[in-house]
């Protein structure tokens, strides 16, 4: 009976080191599969890549219309279905480094406190996508996403990470819907999980009107 049993524990620890090979030879497989083999450019054509990607577009032009200062109407759900928090804002954009990226500082008030905001959009004419980072004084990391223009809406639909305090050492997912209504309103939605469900509900808004 000792000898079955001692059998059968060497034939269990047998079994699941080959699985760990197995295993880690899959791992190795996957890996070197996902690696793109690199391949050789022409100075020429590596020159053309850099030059396109450096020179601002349309597309810039397009961010540079909304250059200035602007007040803002922020309102704020703690949770899904929560009471709304009602407060006034005022930011102001500028382009920098010629035409490329466009700088926004925030300024205004949550629940009685001074707040204040620092981001940068731009658009990277290699990726075909709106890009944005995100800093404040209500925390200590940085917001960065990604976005798609959409046509038919004159909005830009971004999504990112950004830190859980909650949730020590990870991230959670949001997302933010930035509209052009005309030249001189423009709307911010953002949009992340809910505290007690995960499931994403509406945040923020922010409606913001040219100042003349």
């Amino acid at each position: 009976m000792k000898n079955l049993f001692f059998a059968a524990c060497t034939t269990f620890l047998l079994v699941a080191c080959d699985k760990v090979k197995m295993d880690v030879k899959t791992s190795e497989k996957t890996e070197s599969t996902a690696k793109e083999e690199w391949k050789p450019v022409d100075s020429a054509t590596a020159t053309k890549a850099w030059m396109d990607y450096a020179a601002p577009g349309e597309v810039h032009k397009m961010l540079a219309k909304s250059d200035g200062t602007w007040t803002g109407e922020t309102t704020m759900w703690m949770e899904e279905g929560g009471k709304p928090i009602v407060s006034a804002s005022e930011c102001t954009n500028k382009m920098i480094f010629d035409g490329r990226y466009q700088v926004t500082n925030h300024k205004g008030n949550f629940m009685g406190m001074s707040f204040e905001g620092m981001g940068i959009t731009g658009y990277d004419n290699s990726k075909k996508k709106f890009v944005s980072n995100w800093i404040d004084n209500m925390g200590t990391g940085i917001m960065y996403m990604e976005g798609d223009w959409n046509p038919s809406k004159k909005s830009i639909e971004f999504k990112g990470k950004m830190t859980d305090p909650t949730r020590p050492g990870k991230d959670c997912e949001m997302r933010e819907v930035y509209t052009f209504v005309d030249d001189n309103n423009q709307i911010l939605e953002m949009y992340g999980p809910d505290s007690k469900t995960g499931k994403e509900y509406k945040t923020m808004e922010i409606k913001f009107m040219r100042k003349k």
